[in-house]
């Protein structure tokens, strides 16, 4: 099922669809001079009138320093814009996983934290930059640790999130302590910080006591419930095992 934000709508720049549910896809039409931002590798598909362009210098990153900033903050060191210089054109981008695509509208007294893998494309305003980056252990995240893109400009940005997604209001003070992986974004006035929970254990952090998230109102948090990590620890007993005969077979 689709979920839709319940922020007030804005109508983007440019014309755009979501089609599909499980595994959903964002559907965009250019015209003429128009353009959308994305991380290198998004696209899943596209009409021949669609220029792409690869850069360090976009979502409000200066130049090549900038980029590298924001890869060694567990983003992308590159951005890809997708244009119509001459005539209307189209560009399409799927869901890495099964989840939803969301719209939310950037102001400049409204922006967002998005899970590291969450920022799929922006109207041209959006930037993109890290809010975040903590080593929590060898488990968590495959050692990448807890990173949050913080999304800013004006425009609109559209996120991937895991599974269903579950909004909350918190009110000024309100707190709500979250796993890492189902943060999916939240508005970037909520504070928040990491903490342990002391005296359990969990195989997924390495042995080390649990890791949450402190979030902390007033503003709104959107979370989601499939975690990549634990979609690939219900995986693991599906998966082959290597045969410790086979690299003696071929000799």
């Amino acid at each position: 099922m689709q979920v839709e934000s319940s922020h007030p709508a804005r109508t983007p720049a440019v014309e755009t669809k979501i089609t599909g549910t499980v595994t959903p896809v964002l559907e965009v039409d250019l015209n003429a001079g128009e353009m959308v931002l994305a991380t290198t590798g998004q696209m899943s598909w596209m009409t021949p009138s669609i220029q792409m362009k690869t850069t360090t210098a976009a979502g409000g990153s200066s130049g090549f320093f900038g980029g590298l900033k924001r890869a060694l903050g567990g983003g992308g060191l590159f951005m890809t814009e997708y244009s119509a210089p001459a005539a209307p054109g189209h560009v399409s981008f799927a869901a890495h996983v099964p989840g939803q695509i969301v719209a939310m509208p950037v102001e400049p007294a409204r922006g967002y934290m998005v899970h590291r893998h969450g920022f799929m494309c922006g109207t041209s305003g959006v930037q993109i930059g890290t809010a975040l980056q903590r080593k929590l252990g060898v488990g968590i995240f495959g050692g990448v640790g807890f990173v949050l893109q913080h999304v800013t400009g004006t425009g609109t940005a559209w996120l991937e999130l895991g599974g269903e997604i579950v909004e909350r209001d918190l009110a000024g003070g309100e707190s709500l302590l979250v796993h890492p992986g189902h943060i999916g974004a939240f508005d970037d006035r909520v504070t928040f910080d990491v903490e342990t929970i002391k005296g359990v254990k969990n195989a997924l952090f390495g042995g080390e006591g649990i890791f949450v998230v402190r979030l902390t109102g007033p503003g709104r948090i959107w979370l989601q419930t499939l975690t990549v990590p634990g979609l690939a620890h219900a995986l693991v007993p599906y998966l082959p095992k290597a045969s410790s005969s086979s690299s003696s077979d071929d000799t």
